[in-house]
């Protein structure tokens, strides 16, 4: 099989298209045939060793994927050959083959194209986790959304919506705000333009932002952060700039805010059966047309340095994916 490979650390031209003996499935594991492998920016890093998920070289980038399910190992179950399926794996589906344990996929309805059931994992299942499962938003709460045009972001402005929440995103241009504007959001906020913690304080009203969801950290985070109510909740998901904030914790004291971390993988891991009803959740929001799961383009596997840098220069709008068999 051909498989995209990792053999040392660096960026995308450290890669190279090998040819790969088929796996086998083991005992509880699925032999899936990946039709499309989506990338998310934290590829970009575990090609160079800079996240916190290092596997041993070497390997495959791709932590999601759309594929048929191909052989069964002994004792796997909820899944038959044959069937469609959502892979979810750290790394390695940017391969024509993968072995994974069965019940880490989700079957996927005919109203879902490969496409679409590509990247739903990561980006809306941590998005779903933390706004549900972390934050516990309710309908009618105000929800601000750092770096809104990104891939998790558009995923909070989306899943906030459908919570019921009035939506703020927070970009840096006009036109990225208009993108978060077309996946539903409220209101836009440009921060390279405006001062982000007034805007945010004008916006929230007297009682103030109710959830902050920042996948960006850096120098904005304190902003947002004094921006919230009484009470409001600071959702901690990722580091997309680079510096990683540290907050005044006399303001956190002061009204009574929670800042959350959110480890998406670990939870994946340490509540599975959860993580399964949030997935069959996204699936039938995505099948029913309530999540656009928007793809930003779908590349041949060869064109996997075009894929990665569209990721790397922050120009990518939704999923970029690979096209790895037919």
């Amino acid at each position: 099989m051909k498989a995209l490979m990792c053999t040392r650390l660096g960026g995308p031209e450290e890669l190279s298209i090998e040819t790969l003996p088929d796996p086998v499935p083991g005992p509880g594991e699925a032999l899936v045939r990946v039709r499309v492998a989506a990338l998310n920016f934290f590829d970009t890093l575990i090609i160079a060793g800079r996240y916190q998920v290092k596997p041993e070289l070497p390997f495959s980038p791709g932590g999601e994927a759309c594929g048929v399910v191909e052989a069964l190992g002994p004792g796997a179950q909820g899944v038959r050959v044959g069937d469609r399926v959502i892979v979810h794996a750290s790394h390695d589906t940017a391969r024509e083959r993968v072995t994974v344990p069965a019940e880490r996929l989700t079957p996927v309805p005919d109203a879902l194209s490969d496409e679409k059931a590509a990247g739903l994992t990561i980006t809306y299942g941590t998005t779903l986790h933390a706004l549900a499962d972390r934050a516990r938003m309710r309908p009618g709460e105000t929800l601000a959304v750092l770096g809104a045009s990104g891939g998790v972001g558009l995923a909070a402005v989306e899943i906030g919506k459908i919570m019921g929440a009035r939506v703020i995103a927070c970009a840096s241009s006009p036109a990225k705000l208009d993108i978060a504007r077309a996946h539903g959001a409220d209101e836009g906020v440009d921060y390279k333009a405006e001062n982000l913690r007034e805007a945010l304080r004008r916006l929230g009203g007297e009682s103030g932002i109710d959830v902050i969801y920042d996948a960006v950290g850096g120098d904005d985070a304190e902003a947002a952060l004094r921006s919230l109510g009484w009470k409001g909740r600071y959702l901690v998901i990722g580091f997309a700039a680079g510096a990683i904030p540290k907050f005044p914790l006399n303001v956190i004291m002061l009204k009574g805010i929670d800042v959350q971390g959110v480890h998406w993988g670990a939870f994946v891991q340490r509540e599975p059966e959860r993580h399964r009803s949030n997935q069959a959740q996204l699936v039938a929001w995505a099948a029913e047309g309530k999540l656009r799961a928007t793809v930003h383009g779908v590349l041949p596997l060869a064109d996997y340095a075009e894929a990665l840098g569209l990721l790397t220069r922050r120009e990518a709008v939704g999923k970029v994916l690979l096209r790895v068999s037919d």
